[in-house]
């Protein structure tokens, strides 16, 4: 509140976990709140009320399928497209935060110009895939993986080759985005605990750090 003229309070109460969740989700339920009212939009104004029920919805989806064929695996790609890119790169910032294990976000739209060269059978590949207009385009990039024999899994019902991870579609682009990151946050706690890691607390991690 010093630094700025107008705060907006996201109303998480503390954020004691180190691999900040909450507050991750709030803020962008706050920033999409303030958005419908700035532009006047009804339709995201009704998606934005309707998301509790959609996040009680999502947080009972059971990604397990995923976390059984990562086996040893030590690398992975988060993919997205448009608003589910910044849920991709969220979900790779999780994977690394609470598992030690390194994952890395891409645009669907750009990884085949380069980080496709890594992916070999079996090699994990998660594609975020929202109801919007990015969507098949995004399936069409994981099931591309899929052909080439990469573990490839991704929350859309179109997938052909590419397994489908169950997802709660809230009627909105933008929430239904924001909606994919809440079974995520289930299944990568359940995949760090289930390597021995503490994922509240990871052990090379402080909650605050100073920079200068």
């Amino acid at each position: 509140t010093e630094a700025s003229l107008y705060g907006v309070d996201i109303n998480a109460g503390p954020e004691i976990a180190v691999a900040a969740t909450k507050s991750f989700v709030s803020s962008i339920v706050a920033g999409l709140a303030l958005l419908a009212e700035w532009t006047g939009d009804d339709g995201l104004k009704a998606a934005v009320r309707a998301l509790p029920r959609h996040f009680d919805e999502a947080i009972k989806l059971d990604w397990s399928a995923f976390a059984s064929e990562l086996g040893d695996a030590d690398s992975l790609y988060m993919l997205g497209r448009g608003p589910a890119l910044a849920i991709a790169s969220e979900a790779a910032l999780k994977f690394k935060e609470t598992s030690n294990m390194h994952a890395e976000a891409y645009s669907a739209a750009e990884v085949l110009h380069g980080p496709v060269a890594l992916v070999e059978k079996r090699f994990p590949v998660l594609t975020f895939a929202a109801r919007d207009a990015a969507e098949a385009s995004a399936v069409q990039i994981a099931d591309n993986f899929a052909a080439k024999g990469a573990l490839a899994y991704a929350t859309s019902d179109k997938v052909t080759a590419a397994r489908k991870l169950p997802f709660v579609a809230t009627g909105h682009p933008l929430t239904d985005a924001l909606a994919l990151i809440v079974p995520f946050y289930g299944f990568v706690e359940a995949w760090s605990r289930s390597k021995g890691f503490d994922p509240d607390q990871p052990a090379a991690l402080n909650k605050v750090t100073e920079t200068l």
